[in-house]
């Protein structure tokens, strides 16, 4: 069975908005980030395990405010204090089970209820800068945060500052309401689906 993504009818692939005597090298791209796995990790108030002592995929979880850990497959966003969210394109589930104790540990997989879109080019921290009231100049590669889009819940992650990458999360039922929005805020520096 071949699971349908939330944005399968709708994300467009081409060029879109002001592209016209622009370099496609130059433009955003924006696409859909497919068949990751993503877990939500929280420790139990109780639990006296020391989160310094677990890797998942040979990572630490990250304690700071805000910090991601990442390697070439997977990236641990730090999203409240003892909360975690796993996103990776291996299936860590049994990894992450073998680590953390379900006495210790609530591992629930949001894998199906997250649309998670990426953003990548010179101008996409501009693009953000429309809908979302943070200072994008404080978000740095490998940094996140929670906020809103255009009154989305969102989670934004930087992967990559060359050229500025993005990865964002939203709720699955948000999800082509957050794309309709990303893609018009970016028709003004055009962009391309992929």
């Amino acid at each position: 069975m071949t699971a349908i993504t939330p944005l399968e009818f709708i994300h467009k692939k081409g060029t879109f908005g002001d592209h016209h005597k622009k370099n496609e090298s130059d433009l955003v791209k924006i696409l859909e980030l497919k068949n990751l796995t993503i877990i939500q990790l929280v420790q139990y108030k109780k639990s006296k395990v020391l989160i310094n002592n677990i890797k998942i995929d040979g990572l630490e979880i990250p304690i700071e405010n805000s910090i991601v850990k990442s390697n070439q497959n997977t990236r641990i966003l730090w999203s409240a204090p003892r909360s975690w969210l796993i996103v990776s394109s291996k299936n860590l589930i049994e990894d992450i089970e073998k680590n953390c104790k379900e006495e210790d540990f609530a591992i629930t997989d949001i894998s199906h209820s997250r649309t998670v879109i990426q953003i990548k080019g010179n101008q996409a921290k501009e693009i953000l800068k429309k809908g979302s009231p943070i200072n994008f100049n404080d978000l740095i590669v490998n940094k996140c945060v929670g906020t809103i889009f255009h009154g989305i819940s969102v989670v934004i992650d930087s992967v990559s500052e060359n050229p500025d990458t993005y990865n964002i999360l939203t709720l699955r039922s948000f999800g082509e309401s957050f794309y309709h929005h990303i893609t018009d805020a970016s028709l003004e520096f055009g962009y391309v689906g992929l």
